[in-house]
């Protein structure tokens, strides 16, 4: 149950946790407590009285809730702010190869606008016989070049025991597909105080990803990202996965987290990331997550999605053009000359 307090009535938030912390889930922000596993009835008079509204069926995934947290959660990095009316780009190779090719892939991100540089260091591969990442050499090259470039990083965890290792040097975990139901990772990420983007599974409903997510916040880590990356649907014969673009405006609707989108998981192949990454813009996701390469056909990895720096760009200046057409006013729109 979510109680809204009226305004003046703040020692009623101090009461209701005092008489149901003990043997409940509590959880306030600014004039709404949320106290798992009660009703109205459980409310003495007091308490009903200082109540401005009481909602009885909240989500499961309440502290992810707009009914309980109504206004966007901004993440802030060290150069990046996710969420709200930001629009953040992050880039990068699908796996670190060497120190000086995330360093070249570092400057072409940052030509196109990026704030935040990805790669992979840990590879969560289908094959136990395909290229499996550089572990900690790979991050240490990773860090180095967005050090270069003043840019934050972002990199796959993908087992909680390497959770404090990659804490020091990631500003983002991202936690895969594969690992959105990993409730041990979850909950290990969750203890931390670094920002976290957690991916929709390939086969997740939007309460599945949600729900998920609140493992991350139960364990007081409420900087999270949700990702919509594409799911299994039944054609997967010319994209890799479908881009599920309804989902962003549902999620943003439900949740205040930011919602962004992966374009390049999606479709699988690099001749559709850009029309998928030009609609995610369009329906309002609060940023891209791209992958990048110089040479995608010796990438160690998933070069068949990876943009080459010229489409990368180019990628950049049309997401820009659309940003600046939503937010240009109407009457601003209507003398643009087509």
């Amino acid at each position: 149950m979510i109680i809204k307090v009226k305004a003046g009535q703040a020692h009623i938030i101090d009461e209701l946790q005092r008489r149901f912390g003990d043997s409940h889930d509590v959880f306030v922000h600014n004039n709404r407590v949320a106290v798992q596993g009660i009703d109205e009835s459980d409310l003495n008079s007091e308490e009903r009285a200082a109540a401005d509204e009481i909602i009885d069926n909240p989500p499961a995934a309440v502290q992810g809730s707009r009914l309980f947290h109504p206004e966007d959660t901004i993440v802030e990095t060290a150069h990046s702010q996710i969420g709200g009316d930001n629009f953040t780009m992050m880039a990068g190779p699908c796996s670190v190869e060497s120190a000086e090719h995330v360093m070249k892939m570092a400057a072409v991100a940052k030509e196109g606008g990026a704030t935040v540089l990805r790669g992979g260091a840990f590879k969560p591969r289908t094959s136990p016989y395909s290229f499996q990442g550089l572990g900690e050499d790979g991050l240490k090259f990773l860090r180095a070049a967005a050090d270069a470039y003043d840019l934050d990083v972002l990199t796959e965890v993908m087992d909680q025991d390497h959770v404090d290792m990659i804490a020091q040097y990631t500003d983002i975990f991202q936690i895969g597909a594969r690992n959105m139901q990993n409730f041990s990772l979850l909950k290990a990420v969750g203890k931390t105080n670094i920002p976290v983007m957690l991916k929709r599974g390939m086969s997740a409903t939007i309460d599945d990803i949600l729900n998920a997510s609140e493992y991350i916040a139960a364990g007081g880590n409420h900087q999270i990202i949700i990702t919509e990356r594409g799911i299994r649907t039944f054609d997967n014969k010319y994209t890799r996965n479908t881009l599920d673009l309804g989902a962003v405006p549902v999620l943003q609707k439900l949740t205040h987290y930011p919602v962004i989108v992966d374009p390049s998981h999606a479709a699988g192949h690099t001749e559709f990331v850009i029309p998928e990454a030009l609609a995610g813009v369009a329906i309002g996701a609060s940023g891209l997550v791209v992958e990048i390469h110089d040479d995608p056909a010796h990438a160690f990895s998933d070069g068949a999605q990876a943009l080459k720096p010229n489409e990368y760009l180019e990628m950049t200046q049309k997401a820009a053009a659309i940003r600046e057409a939503l937010n240009m006013p109407v009457h601003e729109k209507s003398e643009v000359e087509l």
